[in-house]
């Protein structure tokens, strides 16, 4: 598998924080990669860094969302930014570096919520 930097989804990232106001969430410790070669299903998955990892190397939490290109380079834009959405969903409150599974007791992630969010993020962007 090769990776690299996705800038463009990092910029797309960015944008729905702001315009969701995603106060919890800390743009500057998100980075956004691009694979190649993966055989997964996935379009879209994101990445902690485990508390155990946080306290060894005396660093803070941070996550990595990972778009797989042969699956997430196809889609259209609107597609693109509910991906991002979905894999935002999934970041805790706490921004501690855990991860909240799809269904968690505060807030499923599935298709009916990320397209609420979705809505919500578009009518703010008008």
């Amino acid at each position: 598998m090769k990776y690299e930097k996705a800038y463009d989804v990092q910029q797309i990232m960015k944008k729905i924080v702001n315009v969701l106001n995603m106060q919890n969430i800390d743009i500057n410790r998100i980075v956004c990669m691009r694979s190649y070669g993966s055989k997964s299903k996935a379009i879209a998955r994101i990445w902690s860094f485990p508390k155990i990892f946080q306290k060894a190397l005396d660093c803070s939490s941070y996550y990595v969302i990972e778009v797989i290109s042969e699956r997430f380079d196809k889609l259209n834009e609107d597609e693109k930014e509910k991906a991002i959405i979905h894999e935002l969903m999934h970041i805790p409150k706490s921004f501690s570096g855990g991860l909240l599974p799809h269904k968690h007791h505060s807030q499923k992630i599935n298709r009916e919520t990320v397209d609420k969010l979705y809505l919500k993020y578009k009518m703010k962007s008008l």
